[in-house]
């Protein structure tokens, strides 16, 4: 199966998408005790027209964020290129894949895939369907949800070890 990576962690591969990732730490960024109450109905950080402008701009999001936080969002909006490495993404399958230190959730365009994008164990690489026809100019929203574990004595940091979307043809004359 032909497959193209667009590596969203390097600067070339955020201009071909368009897109600049932001870090907020907190459950819900801005909050007071990094939003931590008894019962929340979800972080609104998750939803693609939530505002981040104010956050800070990450260019390096496998930079280790150890200020004794516990949560963390990292948001990017990418816009698909028309073709990669001279493919035509026509055809194509579009995937994000990532590793999130320690636990990660991926939000694509405020969904969350229950299977693949939830918290899958310490350090584990996880891929998600972005679009099974992607075409070119198409924009979505990435979320991701890190944690710093073990959640009960977290230590470290948190950051992303890598973030990519991935294009796979299904034919092999793509």
């Amino acid at each position: 199966m032909p497959r193209e990576i667009i590596r969203l962690e390097v600067p070339a591969g955020l201009r071909l998408v368009q897109g600049q990732w932001r870090f907020g730490p907190g459950l819900v960024p801005g909050e007071s005790n990094e939003g931590m109450v008894s019962q929340l109905a979800g972080s609104p950080a998750r939803l693609p027209d939530y505002d981040d402008s104010a956050w800070q701009v990450s260019d390096d999001i496998a930079k280790w964020h150890s200020k004794g936080l516990t949560f963390a969002w990292y948001r990017t909006k990418v816009t698909l290129p028309a073709s990669i490495e001279g493919r035509d993404i026509q055809g194509a399958r579009c995937l994000f894949e990532t590793c999130i230190d320690d636990y990660g959730e991926i939000w694509i365009d405020g969904e969350c895939n229950r299977d693949r994008g939830a918290v899958q164990g310490f350090n584990v690489p996880q891929r998600v369907v972005v679009s099974a026809e992607p075409k070119a100019g198409d924009q979505h929203t990435i979320a991701l949800l890190a944690a710093n574990g073990p959640l009960a004595a977290p230590g470290g940091a948190v950051f992303v070890r890598f973030a990519t979307l991935a294009f796979e043809w299904r034919e092999p004359g793509y």
